[in-house]
């Protein structure tokens, strides 16, 4: 039997409208339950808590909807989550009846946010970590520049310089503002590892996002400038990492996602994945600046 999830602070619960994507490579039941709600609207408070076992398949779907097919075992990497869940927090709704943790069918829609980080620095050698390493690895042979190839590869490389991979995912219109104590959380989370010794103490991070674009866009001159202005990010906070980062590239991933939720009338959207390499020493300022443009 497992303890109940422990709440953590957030400052803000905020009442916001959620609709709920499926992911291509959950099973069949849980497509079922995710359709199911598709184009729904639901009136929650949004809290943070602990990763605990009964987490473990609404993770999984977070993990899938990033990572769509690449070669990354969710599973594994769902269960090493939960293993350090003395790092990072779930979002979940305020009220959830804790006892129903010991039922033997989880709900996946439990489970609304997962921020949290992983050393994926040399020497790490879990599995999943190395599928980690491989994909960033590709990723970055594949769509970087040369300039950004070799950094990363020289970082990825380099035992001495620490590599987290931040992971900020949640369900779309989950409200940004609930990002800002969910990463100063992490922060924390951090702070309180590394004084025990703990692997956390990262020189850079790695963040990989979410973001759309037009599908349609103008001529070449004028493309870059049109798909930056009409990108859309799926967590808009995210933004504020792209303004400081030391490097970045994008590519899309519209074969391997499914557009099917864009409604008839919309405008037809791109996925794309941003890949995003910024110093650790400058997590906690841009922190400060989403909490600033949230504000306004």
């Amino acid at each position: 039997m497992s303890a109940p999830a422990k709440k953590r602070e957030i400052d803000e619960k905020s009442k916001e409208n959620e609709e709920v994507n499926s992911s291509n490579d959950s099973s069949d039941d849980n497509d079922t339950d995710i359709n199911d709600l598709q184009g729904t609207h639901i009136m929650v408070d949004f809290v943070g808590r602990i990763p605990e076992d009964p987490d473990f398949n609404g993770i999984k779907l977070l993990l899938q909807q990033l990572f769509l097919k690449a070669k990354v075992e969710t599973s594994e990497l769902a269960n090493f989550i939960i293993e350090r869940n003395y790092v990072g927090s779930v979002v979940k709704q305020d009220g959830d009846d804790e006892d129903d943790e010991d039922d033997d069918e989880n709900d996946v829609n439990d489970v609304f946010g997962i921020t949290t980080v992983i050393n994926i620095s040399q020497g790490q050698n879990q599995n999943c970590i190395k599928q980690l390493r491989k994909v960033l690895a590709d990723y970055s042979s594949d769509y970087a520049s040369d300039a950004t190839n070799a950094l990363i590869k020289s970082i990825l490389e380099n035992d001495s310089a620490a590599l987290g991979l931040i992971i900020n995912e949640r369900f779309v219109n989950i409200p940004a503002n609930i990002a800002v104590p969910l990463l100063e959380n992490l922060l924390a989370d951090m702070k309180r590892a590394v004084n025990k010794k703990m692997p956390y103490d990262f020189q850079y991070y790695v963040l990989i996002s979410k973001l759309y674009k037009p599908k349609n866009t103008p001529g070449k001159k004028k493309k870059r400038e049109a798909e930056d202005l009409e990108l859309i990010w799926s967590n808009p906070e995210e933004a504020i990492f792209a303004e400081d980062a030391m490097c970045s590239f994008e590519f899309s991933v519209d074969k391997d996602s499914d557009t099917s939720a864009w409604a008839d009338d919309d405008e037809e959207m791109v996925p794309h994945r941003r890949v995003m390499l910024f110093e650790a020493s400058k997590l906690p300022s841009m922190i400060d600046k989403i909490l600033d443009q949230l504000s306004q």
